[in-house]
């Protein structure tokens, strides 16, 4: 398949305002790519589009302010950006939301909330729009998955079950589309700083003091810039790669869990131990927090890491050469 070709194309967006997705829009119209960009956030994603028009003042910008929470808002969306576009040559599923706590400590609401925008939205708005991608040779096809579509921690129940559900479609649709010509990729973000750990749902059953220390732990983790993943992502998308694993805090628990895929869980649990409080004390797991993109299992820069396998991107954390 050759590379694929950003200039006069339209790319659809969801999760534009903020982190991830306000840098892929920047990148996306720095490459020439005309945009349609979606967020329920209609101040920041004014701000986004404000900021594009300024540096690019050339490209067509359109936007949709929409709750992909909500089923029916998200069709009547995705029925006007096809009418509108019945050719689109990119679409990248971006936005997610998170949710700290056991699955005990959840409801089904809360659970179902994280399905219905981290997946369902996705499953939405890719059949909503395959026509108008199967339309323009060379399209492709984007779904950001996680860090946790790779590793299931504890107290990440609805967060990796979506995104496992994100990986295993897109892996099915990456075998259905090359006939069509259509590109597919999924990307695993690692330690990204990004808002969705301050911005995420805590679990009706958790304790809010617990919750915040844990939040506190992770956020220490965030040290990839939402520019450089987004720039990542991009490479990947011009090179046709299968698979992105953004930074070392993806890759190396990628490996993990292909080397122990049912023990991993152990090396986890070892790696996020906190220090014991007091001379003696037994050291305690930390509280359940919501998935920060950031890493799981303690990492050292002198560990090994293999070459990616065929269809990867591989990327490292800023100053550090892929």
């Amino acid at each position: 398949m050759r590379d694929f070709v950003f200039p006069g194309g339209t790319a659809v967006l969801t999760g534009a305002a903020s982190g991830i997705g306000a840098a892929l829009a920047h990148g996306l119209a720095r490459r020439g790519a005309d945009l349609v960009l979606l967020d329920r956030d209609a101040d920041g994603l004014a701000a986004t589009v404000a900021a594009i028009r300024a540096a690019y003042p050339d490209r067509r910008v359109e936007t949709h302010v929409v709750d992909l929470a909500d089923a029916d808002a998200t069709d009547r969306v995705a029925a006007e950006i096809h009418r509108a576009h019945p050719r689109i040559r990119l679409l990248i599923n971006n936005a997610g939301v998170a949710l700290g706590g056991r699955f005990d400590q959840v409801t089904l609401e809360e659970f179902l909330w994280v399905i219905e925008i981290n997946f369902r939205a996705v499953v939405r708005l890719t059949h909503a729009l395959l026509p108008a991608l199967k339309a323009e040779p060379g399209a492709h096809l984007v779904n950001v998955s996680s860090l946790f579509g790779l590793i299931a921690p504890a107290g990440q129940a609805a967060y990796s079950a979506s995104k496992f559900a994100v990986r295993g479609f897109t892996e099915a649709l990456r075998h259905e589309l090359v006939d069509d010509g259509i590109g597919v990729t999924s990307v695993h973000p690692g330690g990204i700083r990004t808002r969705i750990a301050a911005s995420a749902r805590v679990g009706s059953g958790v304790a809010l003091d617990e919750y915040e220390a844990g939040r506190k732990q992770f956020e220490k983790l965030l040290t990839i810039d939402p520019a450089t993943a987004a720039e990542v992502i991009l490479r990947g998308v011009q090179r046709r790669r299968g698979r992105v694993l953004i930074g070392w805090s993806a890759k190396l628990p990628d490996l993990l869990a292909r080397v122990a895929p049912a023990g991993y869980g152990r090396v986890l649990a070892l790696g996020m131990r906190q220090p014991p409080a007091r001379p003696g004390a037994a050291p305690t797991a930390p509280p359940a927090v919501p998935p920060a993109e950031a890493p799981t299992v303690a990492t050292d820069a002198t560990v090994p890491v293999p070459s990616p396998r065929s269809g990867e991107e591989a990327a490292t954390e800023p100053g550090r050469q892929a």
